[in-house]
C-alpha cells in the first residue's frame, strides 16, 4: 500500500554534489522512519543514513559523515539525501527505505518494511 520512488540520480564528477529525492505515496498516515541504503557493483547493500519521522534524529554510516545530509519534508511526503564532496567509491544504486520503527531501519536491511527501486549515482574521477 506504500510506494517509495527515488529520483535525482545521475553522473557527477568527484568533489561535486548531488541531491536525491524519495517520494512516498499511498497509505502515508503512519509515521515512518526513513532511510537511504546503497549497493555498489559486487558489494552488499549497505546502510547510509536514517531519519526519524520528526526529523529530530539522524544517523549516518561513518564513511559519509560530514559529507551527506538526510532531511525530510513531511508535508510533501518527501525525503532527501544531499551528497557533497562525492568520491568515486560513492558510486552505487541508492535505495530509499521506510520502516515503522526507527530502531529497525538503522539495524540494517532486515529492518526495512518498504523499498524503492533505486536510483543510480555515478561519480567519475
Amino acid at each position: 500500500q506504500v510506494q517509495v520512488v527515488e529520483s535525482g540520480g545521475g553522473l557527477v564528477q568527484a568533489g561535486g554534489s548531488l541531491r536525491v529525492s524519495c517520494a512516498v505515496s499511498g497509505r502515508t498516515l503512519n509515521t515512518y522512519a526513513m532511510g537511504w541504503f546503497r549497493q555498489a557493483p559486487g558489494k552488499e547493500r549497505e546502510f547510509v543514513a536514517a531519519i526519524s519521522w520528526s526529523g529530530g534524529t539522524t544517523y549516518y554510516t561513518d564513511s559519509v559523515k560530514g559529507r551527506f545530509t538526510i532531511s525530510r519534508d513531511n508535508a510533501k511526503n518527501t525525503v532527501y539525501l544531499q551528497m557533497n564532496s562525492l568520491k568515486p567509491e560513492d558510486t552505487a544504486v541508492y535505495y530509499c527505505a521506510a520502516a515503522l520503527k526507527y530502531s529497525t531501519i538503522v539495524s540494517g536491511t532486515g529492518g526495512v518494511d518498504y523499498w524503492g527501486k533505486g536510483t543510480l549515482v555515478t561519480v567519475s574521477s
